[in-house]
């Protein structure tokens, strides 16, 4: 098995080299197998972005049970709390002015490669917008998508990664793909997210 797996690192390693160098802003994992095999919407398929804003282990306030989610808008950050008074801290990327918000919600749903219709708010905005994009790696939900209960409003993947850590969206938590399934992998539907200021 670990002779397999190194000539099946030699192989994808070498794909990528043939594949001529990256750009600055392709900072994708070795297993992008999206790029090497076209049209694989699959668990280990999806392209990994490093988060500009690393993961870390962080204290948090004990009142937070374990499992729960806590989003600090101003610090653009998402606490996902593993024991009491400990959290895993991610970047996120925050609602812009107009588009903040502050309440308890829950995991209502998740999905995988989620399809995005625009909200009607958002087509008044901008018509140009596609009225259903299919999920995969161009379309703006990512990976994984989070729903909070029955809002607008999820915590979901990005094939933006510049804008982790920015005020962009119209009020969802946008993540990284790498970031957003390992938090898919943690979070229950059920699972209490407090949005603060």
């Amino acid at each position: 098995m670990t002779h397999f797996r190194s000539l099946a690192l030699a192989a994808v390693a070498a794909t990528l080299v043939a594949a001529g160098p990256a750009r600055a802003d392709d900072r994708y994992d070795l297993f992008n197998f999206n790029k090497l095999f076209s049209g694989a919407n699959t668990n280990a398929g999806y392209v990994g972005t490093s988060s500009p804003i690393g993961r870390q282990v962080v204290s948090i306030d004990p009142r937070y049970a374990p499992g729960t989610i806590v989003i600090r808008t101003s610090e653009r950050r998402l606490y996902y709390v593993t024991s009491r008074g400990e959290a895993l801290r991610y970047g996120v990327g925050v609602g812009r002015e107009g588009f903040q918000w502050s309440g308890v919600k829950t995991v209502s749903a998740k999905k995988e490669w989620p399809g995005w219709t625009p909200p009607s708010q958002m087509l008044k905005r901008r018509p140009d917008l596609p009225r259903y994009m299919p999920g995969g790696i161009e379309n703006p939900l990512g990976a994984r998508a989070m729903y909070l209960g029955s809002s607008l409003y999820r915590i979901h993947g990005s094939n933006e990664p510049e804008t982790i850590g920015q005020a962009v969206s119209s009020g969802c938590f946008r993540m990284t793909n790498d970031d957003v399934v390992d938090l898919y992998s943690r979070v229950r539907v059920g699972t209490t997210v407090y949005v603060l200021r």
